[in-house]
Protein backbone atom coordinates (compact mmCIF):
# COMPACT_ATOMS: atom_id res chain seq x y z
CA UNK A 1 0.00 0.00 0.00
CA UNK A 2 1.06 3.53 -0.52
CA UNK A 3 1.61 6.40 1.79
CA UNK A 4 -1.28 8.20 -0.23
CA UNK A 5 -3.71 5.33 -0.29
CA UNK A 6 -2.86 4.60 3.17
CA UNK A 7 -5.05 6.72 5.99
CA UNK A 8 -3.50 9.47 8.23
CA UNK A 9 -2.20 8.66 11.37
CA UNK A 10 -3.32 10.36 14.99
CA UNK A 11 0.47 11.24 14.86
CA UNK A 12 0.37 12.75 11.27
CA UNK A 13 -3.29 14.35 12.12
CA UNK A 14 -2.00 15.75 15.60
CA UNK A 15 1.34 17.64 13.28
CA UNK A 16 -0.83 19.07 10.77
CA UNK A 17 -3.11 20.73 13.57
CA UNK A 18 -0.22 22.09 15.30
CA UNK A 19 0.39 23.73 11.83
CA UNK A 20 -3.23 24.95 11.13
CA UNK A 21 -2.74 26.93 15.09
CA UNK A 22 0.23 28.41 13.61
CA UNK A 23 3.63 26.22 14.56
CA UNK A 24 6.11 25.32 12.19
CA UNK A 25 8.36 22.67 11.62
CA UNK A 26 11.55 24.48 12.99
CA UNK A 27 9.53 25.23 16.87
CA UNK A 28 6.95 22.34 16.82
CA UNK A 29 6.10 21.71 20.44
CA UNK A 30 6.78 18.32 21.26
CA UNK A 31 4.16 15.82 19.98
CA UNK A 32 4.01 12.33 22.18
CA UNK A 33 2.24 9.60 21.24
CA UNK A 34 0.03 7.44 24.48
CA UNK A 35 -1.24 4.65 24.77
CA UNK A 36 -5.19 4.24 25.01
CA UNK A 37 -5.04 5.07 28.95
CA UNK A 38 -3.30 8.10 27.92
CA UNK A 39 0.00 7.20 29.31
CA UNK A 40 3.31 7.87 27.06
CA UNK A 41 4.62 5.08 24.82
CA UNK A 42 8.15 4.67 24.22
CA UNK A 43 10.05 6.21 26.95
CA UNK A 44 13.87 6.50 27.04
CA UNK A 45 14.31 4.72 30.56
CA UNK A 46 16.76 3.07 32.69
CA UNK A 47 19.22 0.56 31.00
CA UNK A 48 17.64 1.04 27.29
CA UNK A 49 19.46 1.63 23.98
CA UNK A 50 19.60 4.47 22.20
CA UNK A 51 21.20 5.35 18.50
CA UNK A 52 21.44 9.07 17.99
CA UNK A 53 21.85 8.77 14.17
CA UNK A 54 22.90 12.36 13.01
CA UNK A 55 26.07 13.24 11.55
CA UNK A 56 26.64 16.70 12.25
CA UNK A 57 28.04 16.92 15.56
CA UNK A 58 28.16 20.32 17.32
CA UNK A 59 24.01 21.16 17.83
CA UNK A 60 23.60 17.29 19.40
CA UNK A 61 25.86 17.45 22.07
CA UNK A 62 23.87 19.42 24.69
CA UNK A 63 20.91 16.77 24.45
CA UNK A 64 23.35 13.73 24.28
CA UNK A 65 24.97 15.45 27.45
CA UNK A 66 21.34 15.73 29.32
CA UNK A 67 20.90 12.47 28.92
CA UNK A 68 24.31 10.34 29.90
CA UNK A 69 25.61 12.72 32.09
CA UNK A 70 25.38 11.19 36.16
CA UNK A 71 25.26 14.62 37.12
CA UNK A 72 23.71 16.55 34.40
CA UNK A 73 23.86 20.47 36.20
CA UNK A 74 21.94 22.87 34.19
CA UNK A 75 18.10 21.08 34.94
CA UNK A 76 16.64 18.08 37.21
CA UNK A 77 16.60 14.94 35.15
CA UNK A 78 15.66 11.27 35.77
CA UNK A 79 19.20 11.06 37.11
CA UNK A 80 21.41 8.30 35.67
CA UNK A 81 19.36 6.47 32.95
CA UNK A 82 22.86 3.79 32.57
CA UNK A 83 21.83 4.10 28.33
CA UNK A 84 23.60 1.66 26.10
CA UNK A 85 24.18 5.13 23.93
CA UNK A 86 25.88 4.99 19.89
CA UNK A 87 26.20 7.58 18.16
CA UNK A 88 26.50 7.51 14.17
CA UNK A 89 29.46 9.96 14.13
CA UNK A 90 31.46 11.33 17.00
CA UNK A 91 30.06 14.53 18.36
CA UNK A 92 32.49 14.99 21.51
CA UNK A 93 35.54 12.81 22.80
CA UNK A 94 34.08 13.35 26.41
CA UNK A 95 30.57 12.13 25.92
CA UNK A 96 30.39 8.31 27.35
CA UNK A 97 29.11 7.22 24.79
CA UNK A 98 30.34 4.70 21.46
CA UNK A 99 30.66 6.23 18.18
CA UNK A 100 29.56 3.88 15.25
CA UNK A 101 31.58 5.75 12.68
CA UNK A 102 34.43 7.40 14.33
CA UNK A 103 36.89 9.96 12.49
CA UNK A 104 39.18 8.67 10.26
CA UNK A 105 42.05 11.00 11.14
CA UNK A 106 42.78 13.83 12.23
CA UNK A 107 42.51 16.73 9.64
CA UNK A 108 46.31 18.46 10.29
CA UNK A 109 48.10 21.28 8.83
CA UNK A 110 44.47 23.67 8.39
CA UNK A 111 44.53 27.65 8.14
CA UNK A 112 44.86 27.89 11.55
CA UNK A 113 47.50 25.44 12.89
CA UNK A 114 49.86 26.63 9.52
CA UNK A 115 49.65 30.42 10.45
CA UNK A 116 50.59 29.70 14.45
CA UNK A 117 53.44 27.58 13.66
CA UNK A 118 54.53 30.12 12.03
CA UNK A 119 55.00 32.68 15.06
CA UNK A 120 51.93 34.49 13.09
CA UNK A 121 48.91 35.72 15.18
CA UNK A 122 45.21 35.00 13.71
CA UNK A 123 42.06 36.97 15.34
CA UNK A 124 38.72 34.94 14.91
CA UNK A 125 35.20 36.88 15.01
CA UNK A 126 31.69 35.90 14.95
CA UNK A 127 28.37 35.87 16.36
CA UNK A 128 27.64 33.02 18.78
CA UNK A 129 24.89 31.43 16.05
CA UNK A 130 28.25 30.52 14.28
CA UNK A 131 31.16 30.37 16.63
CA UNK A 132 31.55 26.65 15.91
CA UNK A 133 32.19 27.10 12.49
CA UNK A 134 34.60 29.63 12.80
CA UNK A 135 36.42 27.37 15.77
CA UNK A 136 35.24 23.77 15.76
CA UNK A 137 34.39 23.61 11.85
CA UNK A 138 37.47 25.83 10.27
CA UNK A 139 39.99 23.83 12.58
CA UNK A 140 39.44 20.77 10.75
CA UNK A 141 36.18 19.65 13.10
CA UNK A 142 38.56 20.14 15.99
CA UNK A 143 38.15 21.98 19.34
CA UNK A 144 41.80 22.44 19.29
CA UNK A 145 42.81 26.52 19.31
CA UNK A 146 46.21 26.65 18.00
CA UNK A 147 49.10 28.82 18.99
CA UNK A 148 48.72 32.39 18.18
CA UNK A 149 44.81 31.62 17.52
CA UNK A 150 42.43 34.28 19.37
CA UNK A 151 38.49 34.31 19.17
CA UNK A 152 36.10 37.23 20.22
CA UNK A 153 32.25 35.15 20.19
CA UNK A 154 29.40 38.36 19.69
CA UNK A 155 26.43 37.50 21.46
CA UNK A 156 23.72 37.06 19.04
CA UNK A 157 20.36 38.31 20.22
CA UNK A 158 18.59 36.40 22.60
CA UNK A 159 14.94 35.23 23.37
CA UNK A 160 13.99 34.66 19.57
CA UNK A 161 12.63 31.90 18.21
CA UNK A 162 13.27 33.21 14.88
CA UNK A 163 15.78 35.77 14.03
CA UNK A 164 13.53 37.35 11.49
CA UNK A 165 12.47 39.48 13.80
CA UNK A 166 16.05 40.50 14.07
CA UNK A 167 17.16 40.56 10.74
CA UNK A 168 20.72 42.74 11.84
CA UNK A 169 21.30 39.78 14.31
CA UNK A 170 24.75 40.97 15.86
CA UNK A 171 26.49 41.71 13.28
CA UNK A 172 27.05 45.63 13.19
CA UNK A 173 28.75 44.29 16.87
CA UNK A 174 30.71 41.99 14.46
CA UNK A 175 31.61 44.75 12.37
CA UNK A 176 33.23 47.14 15.08
CA UNK A 177 35.45 43.94 16.35
CA UNK A 178 37.01 43.54 12.47
CA UNK A 179 37.64 47.25 12.35
CA UNK A 180 39.51 47.03 15.51
CA UNK A 181 41.66 43.95 15.02
CA UNK A 182 42.45 45.80 11.75
CA UNK A 183 44.08 48.86 13.55
CA UNK A 184 45.90 46.59 16.28
CA UNK A 185 49.48 45.49 14.51
CA UNK A 186 49.11 42.14 17.13
CA UNK A 187 46.91 40.52 14.46
CA UNK A 188 48.63 39.01 11.33
CA UNK A 189 45.09 37.37 9.99
CA UNK A 190 41.63 38.18 10.63
CA UNK A 191 38.73 35.53 10.13
CA UNK A 192 35.47 37.09 10.15
CA UNK A 193 31.68 35.70 9.83
CA UNK A 194 28.70 38.19 8.87
CA UNK A 195 25.79 35.10 9.43
CA UNK A 196 22.68 36.87 8.60
CA UNK A 197 21.78 35.75 5.24
CA UNK A 198 22.62 31.99 6.36
CA UNK A 199 19.99 32.17 9.31
CA UNK A 200 17.34 34.60 8.33
CA UNK A 201 17.31 32.84 4.72
CA UNK A 202 15.71 30.04 6.28
CA UNK A 203 13.09 31.28 7.80
CA UNK A 204 9.82 32.11 5.47
CA UNK A 205 9.93 35.96 5.80
CA UNK A 206 11.04 37.55 2.51
CA UNK A 207 11.18 41.45 4.07
CA UNK A 208 13.62 39.76 6.41
CA UNK A 209 15.55 38.09 4.39
CA UNK A 210 16.55 40.88 2.12
CA UNK A 211 17.12 43.06 5.38
CA UNK A 212 19.53 40.62 6.37
CA UNK A 213 21.49 40.62 3.26
CA UNK A 214 21.11 44.46 3.38
CA UNK A 215 22.42 44.79 6.56
CA UNK A 216 25.62 42.09 5.50
CA UNK A 217 26.07 45.20 3.23
CA UNK A 218 25.78 47.71 5.03
CA UNK A 219 28.52 45.88 7.82
CA UNK A 220 30.95 45.43 4.81
CA UNK A 221 31.57 49.11 4.05
CA UNK A 222 32.61 49.44 7.78
CA UNK A 223 34.93 46.41 6.87
CA UNK A 224 36.03 47.55 3.47
CA UNK A 225 36.34 50.95 5.26
CA UNK A 226 39.13 49.41 7.96
CA UNK A 227 40.81 47.65 5.47
CA UNK A 228 41.83 50.42 3.53
CA UNK A 229 42.87 52.88 6.61
CA UNK A 230 44.64 50.31 7.87
CA UNK A 231 46.44 49.02 4.12
CA UNK A 232 44.99 45.14 4.93
CA UNK A 233 44.34 42.85 2.13
CA UNK A 234 40.62 41.79 2.18
CA UNK A 235 39.17 39.00 1.10
CA UNK A 236 35.47 38.54 0.83
CA UNK A 237 34.10 35.06 -0.14
CA UNK A 238 31.28 33.12 1.52
CA UNK A 239 30.38 29.11 2.51
CA UNK A 240 27.60 28.36 0.36
CA UNK A 241 24.21 30.11 -1.36
CA UNK A 242 20.94 30.44 0.55
CA UNK A 243 18.60 33.50 -0.44
CA UNK A 244 19.90 34.09 -4.40
CA UNK A 245 17.45 31.07 -5.07
CA UNK A 246 15.01 31.65 -3.07
CA UNK A 247 12.45 30.07 -5.06
CA UNK A 248 11.48 26.48 -6.53
CA UNK A 249 10.36 26.23 -10.01
CA UNK A 250 7.17 25.86 -8.81
CA UNK A 251 7.15 29.29 -7.39
CA UNK A 252 7.20 27.75 -3.73
CA UNK A 253 10.07 29.55 -1.12
CA UNK A 254 12.92 27.78 -1.03
CA UNK A 255 14.37 28.05 2.46
CA UNK A 256 17.70 25.88 1.89
CA UNK A 257 20.69 26.00 0.96
CA UNK A 258 22.08 25.94 -3.19
CA UNK A 259 24.47 24.25 -5.46
CA UNK A 260 25.51 27.83 -6.90
CA UNK A 261 28.55 29.26 -6.73
CA UNK A 262 30.08 31.46 -4.18
CA UNK A 263 31.93 34.86 -4.92
CA UNK A 264 35.53 35.51 -3.90
CA UNK A 265 37.01 39.29 -4.03
CA UNK A 266 40.60 39.96 -3.21
CA UNK A 267 40.74 43.31 -2.59
CA UNK A 268 44.82 44.06 -1.48
CA UNK A 269 44.43 47.64 -0.11
CA UNK A 270 48.70 46.91 0.88
CA UNK A 271 49.33 47.21 -3.15
CA UNK A 272 49.72 50.29 -4.81
CA UNK A 273 47.72 48.92 -7.66
CA UNK A 274 45.11 46.29 -6.07
CA UNK A 275 42.91 46.11 -8.94
CA UNK A 276 45.43 44.85 -11.27
CA UNK A 277 46.03 41.54 -9.48
CA UNK A 278 45.29 38.78 -11.50
CA UNK A 279 43.32 35.84 -10.26
CA UNK A 280 42.32 32.34 -11.47
CA UNK A 281 38.54 33.21 -12.62
CA UNK A 282 37.08 29.99 -10.93
CA UNK A 283 38.49 27.66 -7.75
CA UNK A 284 36.62 26.03 -5.17
CA UNK A 285 36.33 26.52 -1.33
CA UNK A 286 39.18 24.61 -0.38
CA UNK A 287 41.50 26.83 -2.38
CA UNK A 288 40.79 29.88 0.00
CA UNK A 289 43.04 28.62 2.06
CA UNK A 290 46.10 28.51 0.09
CA UNK A 291 45.27 32.10 -1.18
CA UNK A 292 45.36 33.01 2.52
CA UNK A 293 48.59 31.46 3.15
CA UNK A 294 50.03 32.72 -0.29
CA UNK A 295 49.20 36.63 0.73
CA UNK A 296 50.55 36.17 4.22
CA UNK A 297 53.98 35.24 2.46
CA UNK A 298 53.66 31.38 4.11
CA UNK A 299 54.75 27.99 1.99
CA UNK A 300 51.56 25.56 1.74
CA UNK A 301 52.00 22.60 3.10
CA UNK A 302 51.38 19.26 1.29
CA UNK A 303 48.32 18.30 3.23
CA UNK A 304 46.62 21.41 1.26
CA UNK A 305 46.27 20.02 -2.32
CA UNK A 306 44.03 23.09 -2.75
CA UNK A 307 45.92 25.96 -5.07
CA UNK A 308 46.11 29.45 -4.54
CA UNK A 309 43.89 32.04 -6.43
CA UNK A 310 46.05 34.46 -7.00
CA UNK A 311 47.77 33.66 -10.52
CA UNK A 312 51.40 32.98 -11.14
CA UNK A 313 52.28 36.12 -12.85
CA UNK A 314 50.02 38.15 -10.42
CA UNK A 315 51.46 41.30 -10.13
CA UNK A 316 50.89 40.63 -6.49
CA UNK A 317 53.60 42.19 -4.29
CA UNK A 318 55.55 40.44 -1.73
CA UNK A 319 56.47 41.30 1.69
CA UNK A 320 54.43 40.78 4.94
CA UNK A 321 51.04 42.16 4.71
CA UNK A 322 47.68 42.13 6.92
CA UNK A 323 44.55 39.88 5.92
CA UNK A 324 41.37 40.57 6.35
CA UNK A 325 39.51 36.98 5.32
CA UNK A 326 35.62 38.16 5.52
CA UNK A 327 32.95 35.37 5.24
CA UNK A 328 29.52 36.70 4.04
CA UNK A 329 27.66 33.46 5.10
CA UNK A 330 25.28 32.08 2.60
CA UNK A 331 25.78 34.68 -0.27
CA UNK A 332 25.83 32.76 -3.37
CA UNK A 333 26.21 33.99 -7.04
CA UNK A 334 23.18 33.00 -9.35
CA UNK A 335 23.04 35.17 -13.07
CA UNK A 336 18.94 34.70 -13.11
CA UNK A 337 17.24 37.40 -10.92
CA UNK A 338 14.31 35.81 -10.81
CA UNK A 339 13.62 34.94 -7.16
CA UNK A 340 17.18 36.27 -6.42
CA UNK A 341 16.86 38.27 -2.71
CA UNK A 342 20.84 39.24 -3.27
CA UNK A 343 20.11 40.80 -6.52
CA UNK A 344 17.00 42.41 -5.70
CA UNK A 345 18.29 43.51 -2.44
CA UNK A 346 20.50 46.97 -2.07
CA UNK A 347 23.99 45.83 -2.02
CA UNK A 348 26.08 49.44 -2.82
CA UNK A 349 29.44 48.11 -1.38
CA UNK A 350 29.81 44.11 -2.21
CA UNK A 351 28.65 45.55 -5.83
CA UNK A 352 31.21 48.39 -5.61
CA UNK A 353 33.53 45.76 -4.61
CA UNK A 354 32.95 43.02 -7.17
CA UNK A 355 33.19 46.00 -9.98
CA UNK A 356 36.47 47.35 -9.04
CA UNK A 357 38.87 44.37 -8.15
CA UNK A 358 39.83 41.16 -8.78
CA UNK A 359 37.31 38.38 -8.13
CA UNK A 360 36.28 34.76 -8.80
CA UNK A 361 33.71 32.50 -8.21
CA UNK A 362 34.10 29.48 -6.04
CA UNK A 363 32.06 26.22 -6.05
CA UNK A 364 30.55 25.21 -2.77
CA UNK A 365 28.57 22.13 -3.02
CA UNK A 366 28.58 18.75 -4.21
CA UNK A 367 32.03 17.22 -4.49
CA UNK A 368 33.88 20.56 -3.86
CA UNK A 369 33.22 20.31 -0.78
CA UNK A 370 33.13 16.59 -0.20
CA UNK A 371 29.31 15.50 -0.22
CA UNK A 372 27.74 13.68 -2.92
CA UNK A 373 27.33 15.24 -6.25
CA UNK A 374 24.70 17.41 -7.22
CA UNK A 375 23.97 17.83 -3.27
CA UNK A 376 23.62 21.22 -1.87
CA UNK A 377 26.35 23.35 0.33
CA UNK A 378 26.25 23.84 3.86
CA UNK A 379 27.98 25.41 6.74
CA UNK A 380 29.86 23.02 8.23
CA UNK A 381 31.16 22.17 4.94
CA UNK A 382 31.90 25.42 3.65
CA UNK A 383 33.73 26.30 6.85
CA UNK A 384 35.51 22.90 6.73
CA UNK A 385 36.95 23.47 3.22
CA UNK A 386 37.95 27.24 4.06
CA UNK A 387 39.79 26.18 6.95
CA UNK A 388 41.18 22.71 5.56
CA UNK A 389 42.56 24.08 2.01
CA UNK A 390 41.71 20.35 0.67
CA UNK A 391 38.59 18.53 0.14
CA UNK A 392 37.76 16.23 2.79
CA UNK A 393 34.80 13.70 2.63
CA UNK A 394 32.38 13.93 4.18
CA UNK A 395 30.58 11.30 7.26
CA UNK A 396 27.58 11.66 5.22
CA UNK A 397 29.39 10.26 1.87
CA UNK A 398 31.39 7.55 4.09
CA UNK A 399 27.97 6.50 5.77
CA UNK A 400 25.89 6.19 2.22
CA UNK A 401 29.13 3.87 1.14
CA UNK A 402 28.70 1.99 3.97
CA UNK A 403 24.71 1.28 3.56
CA UNK A 404 25.49 0.75 -0.21
CA UNK A 405 27.79 -1.94 0.05
CA UNK A 406 26.63 -3.60 3.06
CA UNK A 407 29.27 -3.18 5.66
CA UNK A 408 26.48 -0.86 7.62
CA UNK A 409 24.54 -3.60 8.91
CA UNK A 410 27.73 -5.24 10.01
CA UNK A 411 28.75 -2.51 12.08
CA UNK A 412 29.83 -3.50 15.64
CA UNK A 413 28.51 -0.66 17.71
CA UNK A 414 25.13 -1.25 16.02
CA UNK A 415 25.25 -5.09 16.14
CA UNK A 416 26.16 -5.11 19.85
CA UNK A 417 23.56 -2.24 20.53
CA UNK A 418 20.78 -4.09 19.21
CA UNK A 419 22.04 -7.32 20.71
CA UNK A 420 21.85 -5.81 24.22
CA UNK A 421 18.45 -4.19 23.72
CA UNK A 422 17.17 -7.81 22.65
CA UNK A 423 18.43 -10.05 24.81
CA UNK A 424 18.02 -7.60 27.61
CA UNK A 425 14.67 -7.16 27.06
CA UNK A 426 15.26 -3.18 26.96
CA UNK A 427 13.76 -1.02 24.32
CA UNK A 428 15.76 0.40 21.42
CA UNK A 429 14.92 4.23 20.40
CA UNK A 430 16.03 5.86 17.11
CA UNK A 431 16.83 9.54 17.31
CA UNK A 432 17.62 12.06 15.01
CA UNK A 433 16.38 14.37 11.90
CA UNK A 434 13.61 13.54 9.99
CA UNK A 435 15.06 14.93 6.62
CA UNK A 436 14.56 13.54 3.16
CA UNK A 437 18.22 15.91 3.32
CA UNK A 438 19.86 17.79 6.18
CA UNK A 439 23.24 18.43 7.20
CA UNK A 440 22.67 16.21 10.84
CA UNK A 441 21.14 13.69 8.91
CA UNK A 442 18.69 11.28 6.06
CA UNK A 443 15.66 8.99 6.78
CA UNK A 444 17.51 6.68 4.61
CA UNK A 445 19.98 6.36 7.67
CA UNK A 446 17.05 5.60 9.64
CA UNK A 447 15.80 3.38 7.33
CA UNK A 448 18.87 1.32 7.44
CA UNK A 449 18.36 0.86 11.18
CA UNK A 450 15.27 0.01 11.35
CA UNK A 451 15.92 -2.81 8.90
CA UNK A 452 19.25 -3.71 10.32
CA UNK A 453 16.59 -3.82 13.82
CA UNK A 454 14.37 -6.47 11.67
CA UNK A 455 17.23 -8.38 10.59
CA UNK A 456 18.67 -9.02 14.48
CA UNK A 457 14.81 -9.37 15.37
CA UNK A 458 14.71 -6.25 18.39
CA UNK A 459 11.09 -6.32 19.90
CA UNK A 460 10.57 -2.90 20.40
CA UNK A 461 11.52 -0.12 18.58
CA UNK A 462 10.78 3.74 19.24
CA UNK A 463 11.57 6.55 17.28
CA UNK A 464 11.63 9.60 18.17
CA UNK A 465 11.92 12.27 15.10
CA UNK A 466 13.27 15.96 14.97
CA UNK A 467 11.83 18.05 12.08
CA UNK A 468 12.47 21.54 10.67
CA UNK A 469 12.12 23.44 7.63
CA UNK A 470 15.32 24.27 6.39
CA UNK A 471 15.53 23.57 2.33
CA UNK A 472 12.03 21.81 2.23
CA UNK A 473 8.47 22.91 1.29
CA UNK A 474 5.48 23.58 4.18
CA UNK A 475 4.71 21.10 6.01
CA UNK A 476 7.65 18.63 4.88
CA UNK A 477 7.77 17.05 8.42
CA UNK A 478 4.30 16.07 8.43
CA UNK A 479 5.34 14.05 5.06
CA UNK A 480 8.73 12.99 6.43
CA UNK A 481 6.89 11.29 9.80
CA UNK A 482 4.36 9.85 6.94
CA UNK A 483 6.88 8.10 5.53
CA UNK A 484 8.82 7.14 8.18
CA UNK A 485 5.48 5.52 9.56
CA UNK A 486 4.87 3.64 6.43
CA UNK A 487 8.58 2.51 6.41
CA UNK A 488 7.18 0.99 9.91
CA UNK A 489 4.60 -0.84 8.48
CA UNK A 490 6.76 -2.28 5.45
CA UNK A 491 9.30 -3.54 7.97
CA UNK A 492 7.05 -4.92 10.58
CA UNK A 493 9.23 -2.72 13.45
CA UNK A 494 9.15 0.18 14.55
CA UNK A 495 7.00 2.80 15.95
CA UNK A 496 7.53 6.81 15.77
CA UNK A 497 6.16 8.02 19.50
CA UNK A 498 7.64 11.43 19.62
CA UNK A 499 8.38 14.16 16.81
CA UNK A 500 9.21 18.24 17.69
CA UNK A 501 10.83 21.10 16.11
CA UNK A 502 14.84 20.90 15.88
CA UNK A 503 14.29 24.68 17.73
CA UNK A 504 14.17 22.17 20.89
CA UNK A 505 16.27 19.24 20.82
CA UNK A 506 19.18 20.44 18.67
CA UNK A 507 20.54 23.63 20.31
CA UNK A 508 24.08 24.63 20.76
CA UNK A 509 24.09 27.70 22.44
CA UNK A 510 23.20 26.37 26.49
CA UNK A 511 19.84 27.48 25.55
CA UNK A 512 18.86 24.99 28.44
CA UNK A 513 14.86 25.98 28.19
CA UNK A 514 15.07 24.19 25.08
CA UNK A 515 16.89 21.30 26.02
CA UNK A 516 14.89 20.82 28.95
CA UNK A 517 11.63 20.93 26.92
CA UNK A 518 13.03 17.83 24.68
CA UNK A 519 14.19 15.94 27.16
CA UNK A 520 10.91 16.04 29.56
CA UNK A 521 9.38 14.79 26.40
CA UNK A 522 11.86 12.15 25.49
CA UNK A 523 11.93 10.42 29.20
CA UNK A 524 8.87 11.83 30.98
CA UNK A 525 6.03 11.67 27.97
CA UNK A 526 5.63 15.85 28.54
CA UNK A 527 3.85 16.99 25.11
CA UNK A 528 0.82 17.19 23.31
CA UNK A 529 -0.40 13.84 23.52
CA UNK A 530 -1.68 11.87 20.85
Amino acid sequence: MNIEDHPRSALDEAIRRAYRAGQEDEALTPIVKTDPSGRPRGRIGPGDTLIFYDIRGEREIEISRSLVEPDFPHFRTAGPLDLHFVTMIEYDARLPVRAAFPKDELVEDTLAEVVGRAGRRLLKIAESEKAAHIGFFMNGKSDRIFPGEERIIVPSPEGLVNYDRAPEMSAGRVAVEVAKAAANPRFDLIIANFANVDVVGHIENKTAAVAAVETVDRELGCVIEAARAHRAALIVTADHGTVEEWLYPDGQVNTGHTKNPVPFVLADYSSPAPETIRLRPEGELADVAPTVLDLLGLDRPAAMTGRSLVAPDSGLNGGRRKVILLILDGWGIRAESQGNLIAEARTPHFDALWSAFPHAELQASGEAVGMPPGTVGNSEAGHLHLGAGRRILLDRVRIDRAVADGSFFENPSFLAAMAGARDRGKALHLMGIVSHYSSHGTIRHLFALLELARRAAVPHVFIHGFIGRRGEKPESGAIYVEKVEAKCRELGVGEVVTVMGRYWSLDREENWDRIEKAYRALVYGEGTPV
